[in-house]
């Protein structure tokens, strides 16, 4: 009976270990004077933290809307170093230049000059979301509003994926577009030919930052954050749901492994070690 019992235990020891092989331990919390932060990405080149700031209603076009900056340990630098914008969500850098999804128009900013080059409108957008860029420059954004992905390139904007349910998050990854859907991540080829990877999670998924190859973090905007395989299997890492303590589109430090998590209407940014 003994002996029993103790294989029970190890059974039950090895499966948890394998269940919850990774961790998100806090490093630091902004105050919560950020106006609304829904997306976070790292500059690897310059390390410093791009914020969008919708200051307001995801939908209004109110013009309160800001990219702000932050140093990686939290302190800001500027809210409203670019102005003007309305409701403000994912971003990709690519060069020199800062890629928007605001409303429905995809702000472009010179980050040497620190001002807006143009805006160009996606005609049939409603709420652009994620942003992501290829090797080449071509840009992506999607709308969960509308079920479809747009292809920016030459700044003529066209549809890419279309009959999609609600796509957020993107990430451009060698050669292969990944995208958020619902719950499921996907990755599709330059053919369109497309590959569920991971399926049942939080249906409200938002955003998507590699890990290592085949494995990735993936944020639900409603509290939930996963530690994702390629081949399907995650774990949670986070799950603030009750709390309301959301988590919008993450950015991430691959280097030191460190994800950074907008709350959205809790109006801070929290920096967490991956381990």
């Amino acid at each position: 009976m003994k002996k029993s019992i103790t294989y029970i235990v190890l059974l039950f020891t090895i499966s948890q270990s394998s269940i919850a092989q990774h961790s998100l331990n806090r490093i630091w919390v902004t105050d919560s004077i950020l106006p609304i932060p829904e997306s976070v990405l790292y500059d690897d080149k310059d390390h410093i933290l791009y914020t969008s700031l919708m200051d307001g209603s995801p939908a209004e076009r109110d013009g309160k809307g800001s990219i702000g900056k932050l140093t990686t340990d939290g302190k800001i630098i500027n809210l409203n170093w670019i102005s003007g914008l309305n409701a403000p969500k994912g971003m990709a850098k690519h060069k020199n230049t800062l890629f928007v999804a605001d409303l429905t128009e995809i702000v472009i900013i010179d980050l040497k000059q620190q001002k807006i080059l143009k805006k160009i409108t996606v005609d049939g957008s409603k709420i652009l979301n994620d942003v992501t860029v290829d090797e080449k420059g071509v840009v992506y954004v999607s709308d969960p509003k509308i079920g479809k992905i747009f292809k920016l390139e030459n700044d003529i904007p066209t549809i890419y994926l279309e009959n999609l349910i609600k796509p957020n998050g993107l990430k451009f990854i060698d050669d292969y577009l990944y995208y958020l859907d619902n719950g499921s991540l996907y990755k599709i080829d330059n053919k369109k030919n497309k590959q569920t990877l991971a399926e049942g999670m939080d249906e409200n998924t938002d955003g998507i930052e590699q890990v290592t190859k085949g494995k990735y973090i993936i944020s639900c905007w409603t509290g939930v954050i996963y530690y994702v395989n390629e081949d399907g299997t995650k774990e949670t890492l986070s799950d603030t749901r009750k709390e309301e303590y959301y988590s919008a589109d993450i950015g991430f430090d691959n280097k030191k492994k460190i994800v950074y998590v907008p709350s959205l209407f809790k109006k801070t940014i929290t920096a967490y070690s991956l381990k």
